[in-house]
């Protein structure tokens, strides 16, 4: 292959390919066990992190940029006047393993522009996943994009090849996607969705009754929306969310903080800065939702459909329900920890279990962890000062605010009222 040809193709096509933050890789489980290359149960690179924390590194690319539709919001739309280019499947096979003999990756995303139709564009995306496990014995891992419209039969056998599959939402709600991409529905992106759950849940029951079932799709499904390019509320956003978390048994949504590529009047102008603050706000909000037993509508709801700039959702619920603090910390339940302000799932665990051999004090619930200086304000210990008043919970907030300082704040986004 012309190596000068090849670097222009990988510039133009990952590139492209940076506004998809749906690439993350916790989840995977393939092992090599067949004398292969790669593993994707080890996975441990830079550019992307898993839910544990790991930095792990993906080649992230499109298969090409060329595509048949015209999203507003999308910098690869048909009537976007950019450098188009295309790799073919061979050339994406070749770079993943010379990249990867390299140690420059330990992983493939890849997605793609819509050229042709959707069966055309997802043959060659399955035909890539083929020729990585197959001829070249390839068990590292591989995230895959489903293109919206493609064939039940083609997703299903891309599905035994993938570890992860994704398919981009776009826009939180029908109207706004309607608004910006009128050629597309969010139910060509729902049908996969749930054919893919289905088929997940079908091979996870045949391998209580079979001794040899392949795998499917191991690390999930997950999607993304971008956010900030449509009038949508947080609690719209958010509410979306927690559908698809319930209905397709997603790994995880991502929330795009739209970046302005078009002086279309519909959207953002040109040189306005991503909303980096509210997609901060965002995915704490889907931290609450997944691992702190928050219900979205305890977060956000009529009342409040837009969450805080200037604190975190956790603390900001906390000040709207000051009739639940103070919390002794000595005698409240886990769940109740949990819903403490400065007090995260691992300090939430040392405190029931260390509590277990004599009552806390301020100085041990700071080794523990917690960030005692916000956490203060919401509960009681052993030795906590006495208090002659009760604050209200604008008092606290201005208290807490007084003490610390957001690195978003320094770069707020105008985007954020534009709407």
């Amino acid at each position: 292959m012309s190596f000068d040809r090849i670097r222009e193709k990988l510039n133009i096509l990952a590139d492209a390919a940076k506004y998809d933050v749906s690439c993350s890789s916790s989840g995977g489980t393939r092992k090599n066990d067949n004398k292969g290359l790669g593993d994707s149960h080890s996975s441990g690179i830079c550019h992307t992190y898993t839910e544990d924390g790991r930095c792990v590194s993906l080649l992230k690319i499109l298969l090409t940029n060329h595509c048949i539709y015209d999203c507003l919001f999308c910098v690869s739309r048909k009537s976007n006047d950019v450098k188009r280019a295309a790799f073919t499947v061979d050339e994406v096979v070749e770079l993943t393993m010379n990249f990867y003999r390299r140690n420059y990756i330990e992983g493939l995303f890849l997605s793609s522009g819509i050229f042709k139709n959707a069966d055309f564009t997802m043959e060659r995306l399955l035909l890539v996943c083929k020729k990585l496990r197959l001829e070249q014995n390839y068990n590292g891992y591989i995230h895959l994009k489903t293109i919206p419209g493609a064939s039940d039969e083609l997703i299903k056998e891309a599905g035994l090849y993938a570890d992860r599959m994704s398919i981009n939402l776009e826009m939180p709600t029908e109207a706004g996607l309607k608004l910006l991409a009128p050629e597309k529905n969010h139910a060509d992106v729902i049908k996969p969705l749930d054919f893919v759950q289905k088929n997940i849940a079908q091979f996870s029951a045949d391998k209580k009754l079979i001794k040899h079932v392949p795998k499917f799709v191991p690390a999930g499904q997950s999607t993304q929306m971008v956010i900030g390019a449509t009038p949508e509320s947080d609690k719209d956003i958010m509410y979306t969310a927690n559908a698809f978390y319930k209905n397709f048994s997603l790994k995880r949504v991502y929330y795009s903080g739209y970046v302005p590529i078009s002086d279309d009047t519909r959207m953002p102008v040109l040189g306005t800065q991503p909303p980096l603050l509210r997609e901060n706000r965002l995915y704490q909000t889907d931290w609450l939702m997944r691992f702190y037993g928050f219900k979205v509508q305890e977060i956000l709801n009529d009342a409040n459909p837009n969450l805080d700039i200037d604190i975190d959702p956790k603390l900001s619920w906390a000040i709207r329900n000051m009739q639940h603090f103070p919390v002794d910390i000595n005698k409240a339940d886990y769940k109740m920890i949990l819903r403490i302000p400065g007090i995260g799932v691992m300090s939430a665990q040392k405190i029931v279990q260390a509590r277990k051999f004599g009552k806390l004090r301020i100085d041990q619930l700071k080794k523990i962890g917690v960030a005692y200086n916000r956490a203060k304000h919401f509960i009681t210990c052993v030795d906590s000062p006495y208090q002659l008043k009760d604050y209200q919970g604008t008092q606290i907030k201005a208290f807490i605010l007084a003490e610390s300082q957001s690195k978003y704040l320094k770069t707020d986004s105008n985007q954020l009222i534009l709407f």
